[in-house]
């Protein structure tokens, strides 16, 4: 029998319970030996909790105890769980958590140590609540030279922008929706402004090229400015908008952001709406992988949890998996990029605007809505430092975005 602790028993926390509860023969069947929770760490009590009596309030009670060979830590937040985590690895007992913000933050570190002292610190559910992303990379895809991943990584930011399109509904007003049902939090900011987004791509990066891509290195834009107008003219132009996280490895340069972006409906993630996250991952050799599925919630989250439990379980006395050298690299400019870009501009398109245009972007297409006194615009493919020049300075110009087509 494997005896374990888990630190932190929120909804996350408390799903691990329910996992390994109701799916107990299976958990043993898998792991070739039966998994027991011992301790659960929190500062609160739990009563009638069916776990109510393994509720302790000290690190160290997990700490001192030989018996517990792995840790769950889903506390969340900096701190004090990287400072639990670190310990728990020092007292030579393997970690899996689900908190993105700390994997972000310190997982080449923690990886790296684990890795040095024969240990095993896993965080599938730190990226995609149950997809199997990481262990895609880390497992099925080693053969792969990845060569880029772009996603949908935030199920909150996906359940806006499908209402806003579907029902016509202004951004404040699905948020308001949202945070009722509780997709969203009372504080939205880190999901909307694309900062949850930006930790995993962070994460997903990090792992895919080897190599620590920094969550404080990615720009990250959010979805606050969509507007129902913005909507309007990418059904017109048959895409839609989505809050698109994306790096790429061009040779020794590493690109990376995270903003709103127009896709086709022939791209992959088109069709990943509402509360699902969608991720493709381009390999060299077997091009491009779909993965996708619910990014959160506590069942969907906490069964990648004991996924990686059953993996530590199986092997206790070796690391098996995951490269992230804790080296981290300078990313590049992502203006330098080309692709084609929509614009909307202020006011009529007369033949002498439409010239003035012309002559300093190359336009494709020129898009106008009945009711709206302005003009939108296609561009073929273009850099977007150039793009950058053009909007720049410029009091006419409403909104613009990236055509995201690979």
């Amino acid at each position: 029998m494997v005896k374990i602790a888990i630190m932190g028993y929120g909804t996350i926390g408390s799903g691990v319970g329910q996992v390994l509860r109701e799916n107990a023969d299976l958990v043993e069947k898998r792991a070739g030996t039966a998994v027991e929770v011992k301790y659960i760490l929190d500062l609160r009590e739990f009563p009638g909790d069916p776990e109510e009596k393994k509720v302790i309030h000290d690190i160290d009670t997990i700490l001192d105890d030989p018996e517990i060979r792995i840790v769950v830590e889903t506390m969340g937040g900096l701190h004090p769980a990287y400072e639990y985590v670190r310990r728990c690895l020092e007292h030579r007992k393997s970690v899996v958590t689900s908190n993105k913000e700390l994997v972000a933050a310190y997982g080449g570190e923690l990886l790296d140590f684990a890795h040095r002292n024969e240990l095993n610190f896993q965080f599938e559910a730190s990226v995609g609540g149950g997809i199997p992303v990481i262990r895609a990379i880390n497992s099925a895809l080693t053969a792969e030279n990845i060569e880029s991943v772009t996603g949908i990584l935030n199920g909150t930011t996906n359940y806006i922008l499908t209402r806003m399109k579907n029902e016509g509904l202004s951004y404040e007003e699905v948020l308001r929706d949202a945070q009722a049902l509780g997709y969203a939090e009372r504080d939205p900011s880190a999901d909307v402004l694309g900062h949850d987004a930006g930790r995993k791509l962070s994460i997903l990066s990090s792992l895919a090229f080897d190599l620590t891509v920094k969550y404080e290195d990615i720009r990250c834009e959010g979805i606050t400015e969509v507007t129902q107008e913005d909507m309007r003219y990418a059904e017109e132009l048959g895409m839609a908008i989505k809050l698109i996280a994306r790096s790429r490895r061009i040779d020794n340069h590493v690109y990376a952001r995270v903003e709103p972006a127009m896709i086709g409906r022939s791209h992959m993630l088109y069709n990943v709406t509402d509360v699902y996250n969608g991720i493709v991952i381009h390999g060299n050799m077997v091009g491009d992988i779909l993965l996708c599925g619910k990014g959160a919630g506590s069942l969907p989250t906490a069964s990648a949890v004991v996924a990686d439990v059953i993996d530590e379980a199986k092997h206790l006395h070796r690391s098996v998996w995951g490269d992230w050298k804790d080296d981290r690299v300078r990313l590049a400019d992502f203006e330098d990029l080309s692709c084609r870009f929509f614009v909307r501009l202020a006011g009529d398109l007369t033949q002498e605007r439409r010239e003035e245009i012309e002559a300093v972007l190359p336009v494709t297409q020129f898009v106008t809505l009945p009711g709206l006194e302005e003009v939108g615009l296609v561009t073929e493919k273009m850099p977007g430092r150039a793009l950058h020049r053009f909007v720049e300075g410029r009091k006419d110009v409403l909104s613009h975005y990236r055509i995201e087509e690979e």
